[in-house]
């Protein structure tokens, strides 16, 4: 009998033992857009010379925290606004492991979009951080790829129109292992 020595690719290494610690350890948490909310004051605005009345200030956005960990999950699943509701994402990469095996990052789509599908062909979207150009007109909006303990701020207003708009992380197999919310307009 002739012995064959087997080679184990790292990356593919890392995100099997990433996707079992998935599957067999972790919890998905669902936290109320009010606790994971804190609001932010909005900038002074001075008022034109020639207005009798003081302009309204612009509203401020309401701050949601997302953390993104090894274990392929948002620590937010569910997020409600307002239709028009000026928000900002911080979204935080909490993990340790390689971007390169690892990475993270958010996505919002519109509604009505086939998550699956989407998060398929992203799969082969490396070039543009696993937004696949063939599906950009899903995309409302979405963060780069973050590697280990980095942060982005996403700021937009949410959709005008009530309902229910799907979020993921499209980096491969991660909407997959559950690593997906909703944003709820109503």
């Amino acid at each position: 009998m002739v012995k064959v020595p087997m080679k184990f690719h790292p990356t593919l290494l890392v995100a099997t033992a990433a996707l079992g610690l998935t599957l067999g350890c972790s919890k998905q948490e669902s936290a109320p857009a009010a606790a994971a909310t804190k609001p932010t004051a909005a900038a002074p605005t001075a008022a034109p010379a020639a207005a009798s009345a003081p302009a309204a200030a612009p509203a401020a956005a309401r701050v949601i925290t997302i953390e993104a960990n090894d274990a392929m999950k948002f620590n937010v699943t569910r997020i409600e606004a307002k239709p028009g509701e000026a928000l900002k994402i911080v979204f935080k990469n909490v993990g340790t492991l390689p971007k390169e095996a690892m990475g993270h990052n958010w996505v919002l789509l519109a509604k009505g979009t086939d998550v699956m599908a989407f998060s398929t062909a992203a799969m082969q979207a490396r070039a543009t951080e696993y937004i696949p150009a063939s599906l950009a007109k899903q995309v409302i909006v979405h963060s780069k790829i973050l590697g280990p303990k980095q942060t982005e701020e996403i700021s937009f207003t949410a959709p005008s129109e009530p309902g229910d708009y799907p979020y993921v992380c499209s980096f491969p197999a991660h909407t997959m292992a559950g690593m997906r919310g909703v944003l709820v307009v109503k």
